[in-house]
């Protein structure tokens, strides 16, 4: 038995270090608020609307939950634009 967990530990550690950016507590707020704002305003600067989407990203990453993954997508193009 303690050989397995042995073996167990490494794989757990490599997963963890490999795994993409993690996902910050504010993500979800960060994204809708920043799409809240360029909503109101108008275009926002390059670097808010970088970091924007990038929690957008994170947060669309994160969610597991159909509506949520619709709203931080809508949320993310009104932030960056739609694709053409």
């Amino acid at each position: 038995m303690p050989g397995r967990s042995l073996i167990q530990l490494p794989i757990v550690g490599a997963l963890l270090a490999l795994s993409p950016a993690p996902v910050l507590a504010g993500d979800t707020d960060t994204c809708l608020d920043t799409a809240d704002k360029a909503k109101a305003q108008g275009p926002l600067a390059e670097d808010v609307n970088r970091a924007a989407h990038e929690a957008c990203q994170r947060a669309l990453a994160d969610s597991s939950n159909v509506v949520n993954k619709y709203l931080l997508q809508e949320a993310d193009f009104d932030i960056m634009g739609r694709p053409h």
